[in-house]
């Protein structure tokens, strides 16, 4: 409870003790002045000023948070897909890969799986006969036979021309 002026003057009247006015005046100089109250107000205001700025920029830090939530996610989809589509692919070339091997002739047997067509025979067997003419110098030979030395004879012309 605050002393007014007035009550102080009473006070001292009474005959207080020299404590008594010390311990008054102290709870006088005490007393919220205009300015304390008015400090006090905007140190309240400004208090309240920066929760609401602090609330304001909470609220805008969620909402960034969400959409960089959002945006994860969408690149998370994004990045799954692209690994499964790696994993088809990859999938699709090994299976390719025994499907070609299979079709083509093997190396270290020389053998080749599957049938082989008409056309693919024929053209086999005329390799081989060629190459059969070739490596035994059958080709090397002419078709008409021709003999690289006759013994002499006489000349035909006639007058003779031996004479």
């Amino acid at each position: 409870m605050a002393l007014e002026s007035s009550d102080l003057m009473t006070l001292r009247s009474m005959g207080m003790t020299p404590y008594e006015q010390f311990k008054t005046q102290n709870m006088q100089a005490k007393k919220a002045s205009g300015t304390a109250i008015a400090g006090l107000t905007v140190a309240v205001g400004a208090a309240v000023l920066a929760i609401g700025a602090g609330a304001w920029a909470g609220s805008r830090a969620q909402n960034a948070k969400e959409v960089a939530i959002a945006k994860n996610d969408g690149l998370k989809d994004l990045v799954q897909s692209l690994a499964n589509s790696f994993v088809a692919e990859r999938a699709e070339r090994i299976e390719g890969d025994k499907t070609l091997s299979i079709s083509i002739n093997d190396t270290v047997s020389g053998q080749q799986s599957g049938q082989l067509s008409a056309s693919q025979i024929a053209t086999n067997t005329a390799t081989a006969t060629i190459m059969e003419g070739l490596m035994t110098g059958k080709y090397s030979e002419n078709p008409q036979k021709v003999m690289l030395y006759s013994a002499p004879q006489p000349c035909g012309c006639p007058g003779s021309c031996n004479g």
